[in-house]
């Protein structure tokens, strides 16, 4: 990557869409990411549900861990709602 804003990240993990019991967004439950990432704070980043390439700002939820908003448009490329196991890549963190 030329960008050096831009870095490769390796993050795989098969979870289950959830609703966010904050916010009730569909999301994936990234456990341990704050340690991956080095922060606790929203990162860009993009990567693969289910082969189906996104977008996202993964968002703190506390206890080290992010959420990763499933917007309705991935959900329906990939024919899967809440309570559906999915596989994450995640490859890029972007600025």
């Amino acid at each position: 990557m030329n960008d050096p804003e831009i870095k490769e990240l390796d993050i795989r993990l098969v979870a289950e869409i959830v609703a966010d019991r904050n916010s009730g967004w569909a999301c994936v439950v990234v456990d341990g990411s704050a340690s991956i990432l080095g922060t606790g704070n929203p990162v860009k980043i993009s990567g693969m549900i289910d082969n189906h390439r996104f977008e996202a700002t993964m968002l703190p939820v506390g206890g080290g861990a992010h959420m990763i908003p499933v917007k309705a448009a991935v959900r329906k490329a990939i024919s899967k709602g809440i309570g559906d196991t999915v596989a994450v890549e995640i490859d890029t963190r972007r600025p």
